[in-house]
């Protein structure tokens, strides 16, 4: 199996087992058991909603620490677009950009220019109709994760395209090798991200054999370093190189808009992906040319390594937007560099092998249902998994057993000794459990 790398990570010291993260889960990767919540690794997809959701702050993001900045002799830092909508008040990009260089770095490369030209590219193979449709964005990497984990059927329908992080990275190494003749082992690039599956992105790159980034910085760790900075300039330098075509991938349905197109749609939040992701394999949405995803809410300013609220900050970008051109970048002709495309494309990664061999799985798939029509069908997380299914599979695995749903002891085994533990909603009425 594939095992993914990860930047989500457990603090088991800290985790009281409260089950709030299994109920969120998109792909049903954690457990609670024994009091402590565990996360099954090829099933996570780093999307972060469990670093949301938990009220002990359990769960947290493996980010890199600002120290890494010592090990090369060039720095250059690419912020995210999302990171403009986390100053309030701000009309001029190049304040931010300016704060970069007093806070460590040697240059700065938006990542907003490698979207205006992902944004192109885009264009241009729609209108040579060259892509399946409708056409996935590959842009969000906890949703390439989970099409890999629970709709490999759609990898097809997946662009092809770098992201605009890579892209800018690709783009940034080149400028900072021409402009210092340093080897590319002395420049470091570091990607200033919103979210999880972003830093877990740059360890194992999709579409790509090895990223161009040495690492990410999350937003809400450099975010009061800049602000410290940004009170103090008093000259800006001429640095911003990108327009409202670039900043707007920062919200949902920037990316679409960027298309020209009118046949698209945008999603954000994983349960709405999801249930969309279900109606392209029913192949309800033949007519849409474009669907762009994103697993956070009102897109990458919903991630949860942000300092703002995501709907302030989606406010204050449309509020920038008046100051930018509509884009600064494009590519040369009609063609679009190879670089641009993936190195390799995405595999799926089966989740629910029960066994090495067909027979012995089929076995215990048969196995798993007759389980599944034993259990109550509540769905109630108490056994600490997050579904009656969940638990059923658990079982057929070796990892839990009947006896862990209270509703099972009850009511199959008549014992009314675990009428107590049956959680207050679902108890019966005292006459009705003395009969």
């Amino acid at each position: 199996m594939d095992i993914l790398n990860h930047s989500v990570r457990l603090d088991a010291d800290k985790c009281k087992g409260c089950m709030n993260c299994i109920k969120r889960c998109p792909t049903e990767a954690i457990r609670v058991r024994n009091g402590k919540a565990s996360i099954t690794p090829e099933r996570c997809i780093d999307c972060g909603e469990c670093i949301r959701v938990c009220p002990q702050h359990a769960k947290y993001a493996d980010r890199d620490s600002f120290s890494l900045l010592s090990d090369y002799k060039y720095n250059v830092a690419l912020p995210a677009p999302t990171l403009y909508g986390q100053f309030n008040n701000l009309d001029d990009i190049d304040r931010v950009l300016t704060a970069f260089k007093m806070v460590g770095f040697d240059d700065v490369f938006e990542v907003s220019k490698g979207a205006e030209l992902i944004s192109e590219a885009t264009r241009l193979l729609l209108k040579r109709g060259e892509l399946k449709k409708p056409v996935i964005s590959s842009a969000c990497p906890a949703v390439c994760r989970l099409i890999r984990v629970r709709f490999p059927n759609l990898i097809s329908h997946v662009l092809q395209l770098n992201s605009p992080m890579e892209e800018a990275a690709r783009l940034a190494r080149i400028k900072a090798a021409a402009d210092t003749g340093f080897s590319q082992d002395e420049i470091g690039v570091f990607f200033i991200t919103p979210c999880p599956a972003k830093i877990t992105a740059i360890k194992q790159p999709i579409g790509l054999e090895k990223s161009n980034l040495n690492g990410a910085f999350a937003i809400k760790d450099i975010y009061p370093k800049l602000l410290d900075q940004m009170n103090r300039l008093e000259v800006t330098g001429d640095m911003r190189q990108s327009g409202i075509i670039g900043v707007s991938w920062a919200s949902s349905g920037g990316e679409s808009a960027a298309l020209l197109r009118e046949h698209y749609i945008a999603v954000d939040g994983i349960e709405n992906i999801i249930k969309v992701l279900e109606e392209i394999e029913d192949e309800k949405l033949n007519n849409v040319d474009f669907v762009e995803l994103n697993a956070c809410t009102g897109g990458c300013v919903g991630g949860v390594l942000c300092a703002e609220n995501p709907f302030i900050a989606r406010a204050r970008l449309q509020h920038l937007r008046k100051y930018l051109p509509v884009s600064c970048n494009h590519l040369e002709g009609d063609s679009i560099p190879k670089e641009m495309n993936w190195e390799t494309s995405l595999k799926g990664i089966s989740v629910l092998k029960l066994a090495e061999n067909v027979e012995d799985a089929l076995k215990l798939m048969k196995e798993l249902n007759t389980i599944v029509e034993r259990l109550p069908g509540l769905d109630c997380g108490t056994c600490g998994a997050p579904s009656c299914r969940a638990l059923a599979e658990d079982i057929v695995r070796g990892l839990a057993s009947e006896s862990d749903c209270v509703f099972y002891m009850r009511d199959e085994l008549g014992n009314p000794s675990f009428q107590g533990l049956v959680p207050p909603p679902f108890r019966k009425p005292e006459k009705e459990n003395k009969e």
